[in-house]
């Protein structure tokens, strides 16, 4: 329910989302992976791309397919994705690369260059630093998650070793009282 409506308060987020959209529209299949509850699947979905959502949590695609009907959402892991290879024209990864360490990065960032096709195009959001937060409410629940900030430079070089050249990067401060106060970081690539 808290983040079913976030991208209405980001405009920068729509906006690289929609670039997201030009290069991938009438290509093909997209994917939200780590998708949570949908709501970015639904913004591209309603932008007339043909995607699916993926997270390694089935509450969270079971709330997704609730939400989204006419979507699909499938439980997966970003490690091993089932799909073949070449399978998909572009991918989102919005602020799923938090739940991982920078070392994780390269095997995450090599599967998803093999399920996307050669010129696809990927775009990855995450929080700019190198510290980890943890949380033990989120919400108002009770859990317990930490979330790994990374430098930019670190997310371009494992793009970079698993054959992604990065085209855009930007980077903005957080939006006053719509998301965490941290500084943001978009990488938009082409899978080569």
């Amino acid at each position: 329910e808290h983040l079913a409506a976030e991208l209405d308060r980001k405009p920068l987020d729509r906006h690289l989302l929609n670039r997201f959209v030009e290069e991938t529209r009438g290509r093909g299949l997209v994917a939200d992976l780590g998708c949570g509850p949908g709501h970015v699947a639904r913004y591209l979905s309603d932008q007339g791309l043909d995607v699916v959502g993926v997270d390694l949590s089935p509450e969270m695609i079971r709330v997704a397919a609730r939400r989204n009907p006419g979507i699909e959402f499938r439980v997966g892991d970003m490690n091993a994705l089932a799909m073949p290879a070449g399978a998909l024209a572009g991918a989102v990864a919005f602020y799923s690369i938090v739940h991982l360490d920078s070392a994780e990065l390269a095997p995450i960032l090599r599967e998803v260059r093999r399920v996307v096709v050669p010129g696809g195009f990927v775009i990855v959001a995450f929080h700019v630093g190198d510290q980890v937060v943890h949380v033990d409410d989120l919400f108002g629940a009770k859990v317990s998650l930490d979330f790994h900030f990374h430098a930019p430079s670190q997310v371009i070089e494992a793009l970079h070793d698993n054959h992604f050249s990065v085209t855009e990067h930007v980077e903005r401060e957080p939006y006053d009282g719509a998301e965490h106060p941290s500084r943001r970081c978009y990488l938009l690539a082409r899978s080569v």
